[in-house]
């Protein structure tokens, strides 16, 4: 067969697979294995080998089952629902304050996690019967909540951040530092549509009643309850961005930070640390599995020529550099709505990252791009990650049409931020040249 009509058969064979609903894991490196035999014998089998090896020798990997294991102390500690309780007095009462403390305390979580799924979960569970309670629009609260848990992929500390730096080979500190005003541009953008929707519709997202409203100064006391989660956010961060420490020893210093933290509120017991290592070693386990497969997909692909094929295939267009990176983020898109951000990226990242380098645009500044994409992705019908985390926990007159309605205003907001940051590169490497 020849390399085009391969390249089809692979990607028409992953299409489908993946519609029956099969692991990601098990579709990619099923493909990988059976192509490999079929193409090259028992020999290309080999080919996959090398790369296994590679990528359990990334020792900056390490840092993942931490970030993960801080952020489910925190979130396990009920500071999660400490910090909704003071945004909550602070916000309520504003036409939309709810929704606008619910993206302030995603955002918040989403520096503590690095990953989406922990924010989008707390937030529906404890901002979701809050806003519902006081006649907020279901398609506005879910819809909120999704786009503000998203952000966990983009506020440092971000695990696609970890493994774009690994598949890169680029710095995962200039990396953190380039996600950081993305992500509250976009949470600001997030918080002034609320508002502005909020004011223009007022029974969206009606204010707190007056009765329910307290004085400044418990507003003040209430403030005690993000002293700590932010100390622990900011000590995690400065030490990245600014070269205290490795990725790695940052890490150490957040699990140990949340653990005090936990204790310091008698929270941290055996069976939260227990329940909170079973949980990172399982989430871990599946991003290791995921790119495991991709590794082994890109390898077989790699071998095939394909890098040749993809940017001939590309300069054949006549887009122009621009036009080949805007064709680039939609594909993106288009791939985010069937892949998880993981699988996306080992499979992509290492055809376009040499192209992108040909072009003259920086691969970190490309790098917060696609991360951008994927906070696209988990939200984006049909099979964003965030939509399926969001129905298990919303009530039962909540479907999945429902969340599907709910997201298209965010994932609108999502695109103009990313256009943004195209236009503008400096928004993500500002901060990465002034500190390195």
């Amino acid at each position: 067969m020849t390399m085009g009509l391969t390249t089809i058969l692979m990607f028409a064979v992953l299409i489908v697979l993946l519609t029956t609903g099969l692991p990601v894991v098990f579709v990619i490196g099923s493909i990988s294995i059976v192509f490999a035999f079929f193409l090259w014998g028992t020999g290309g089998l080999s080919m996959m080998i090398y790369p296994t090896y590679g990528l359990m020798n990334v020792f900056i990997l390490s840092a993942i089952p931490l970030f993960i294991f801080m952020g489910l102390i925190l979130q396990k500690s009920g500071i999660a629902d400490e910090m909704f309780e003071a945004i909550y007095k602070w916000c309520g009462g504003l036409r939309g304050g709810l929704g606008a403390g619910t993206v302030i305390v995603c955002a918040i979580i989403a520096s503590m996690v690095g990953i989406s799924g922990a924010a989008t979960v707390t937030m529906g569970l404890i901002a979701l019967p809050a806003m519902l309670k006081r006649n907020y629009s279901k398609y506005l609260a879910t819809g909120t909540i999704q786009a503000g848990g998203a952000l966990g992929l983009l506020i440092p500390p971000s695990i696609p951040f970890l493994v774009y730096a690994f598949v890169a080979r680029e710095s995962a500190a200039k990396l953190f530092a380039s996600g950081l005003f993305p992500g509250l541009i976009l949470a600001a953008m997030y918080i002034v549509y609320i508002l502005v929707r909020a004011y223009i519709q007022p029974g969206l997202a009606p204010a707190l009643a007056i009765e329910e409203r307290v004085s400044f100064r418990e507003k003040l006391i209430c403030l005690k309850a993000l002293i700590l989660p932010m100390f622990i956010i900011f000590s995690v961060i400065s030490c990245v961005i600014f070269g205290i420490t490795t990725i790695i020893e940052a890490s150490v210093i957040g699990a140990i930070g949340a653990m005090i933290a936990a204790a310091t509120r008698k929270k941290l017991t055996w069976t939260m640390i227990r329940e909170s290592l079973h949980k990172s070693a399982s989430v871990t386990a599946m991003v290791m599995w995921i790119a495991l497969a991709a590794v082994c997909f890109g390898a077989i692909y790699t071998g095939l020529g394909a890098s040749d094929l993809v940017q001939a295939a590309l300069e054949s267009m006549g887009l122009g550099k621009w036009g080949v990176l805007i064709f680039m983020q939609i594909s993106f898109f288009f791939l985010g709505m069937f892949l998880d951000d993981t699988a996306i990226m080992f499979l992509t990242i290492p055809l376009y990252l040499p192209i992108v380098k040909g072009f003259g645009f920086d691969p970190i500044w490309f790098g917060t791009l696609f991360v951008i994409n994927m906070q696209m992705a988990f939200i984006t019908p049909p099979y964003g990650l965030n939509l399926f985390y969001m129905k298990g926990v919303v009530p039962p007159g909540i479907s999945m049409a429902d969340l599907y309605w709910s997201v298209i205003p965010f994932i609108i907001i999502q695109a103009l931020g990313l256009a943004l940051v195209m236009i503008f590169p400096e928004i993500a490497l500002w901060l990465p040249r002034v500190l390195f």
